[in-house]
């Protein structure tokens, strides 16, 4: 709770030094860590799964949607880049046993 602010001086008459309140200096940075903190620590013990991506949560995948999820999921993890371009997602692809079929009328 923050202490409460002396009365102001009278109109036209500056407040002397013994009207004055210091309030205690608090580092913003402490502020901003103990936020950070307690965010961490609501997460951790959530047990909400972070690899899934929540804008997508309410979906039902099916079995091969979730093979290919999992299989770009441990690529990223392997690799550390973060978003793999096409080409290493069609080398997740064809590791996972996918190929193109060639057309009918070929």
């Amino acid at each position: 709770m923050r202490p409460s602010c002396p009365p102001a001086p009278p109109a036209g008459r500056a407040p002397d030094a013994a009207e004055v309140e210091i309030a205690p200096w608090v580092n913003p940075d402490q502020k901003r860590e103990a936020r950070a903190r307690r965010a961490a620590q609501a997460r951790k013990t959530s047990g909400r799964r972070r690899s899934i991506d929540p804008t997508t949560c309410d979906r039902d995948y099916t079995a091969s949607e979730l093979e290919f999820l999992g299989a770009i999921q441990e690529y990223k993890r392997q690799s550390g880049r973060s978003f793999p371009s096409w080409g290493e997602v069609l080398e997740v692809l064809r590791k996972l046993g996918y190929e193109r079929v060639p057309a009918a009328d070929a």
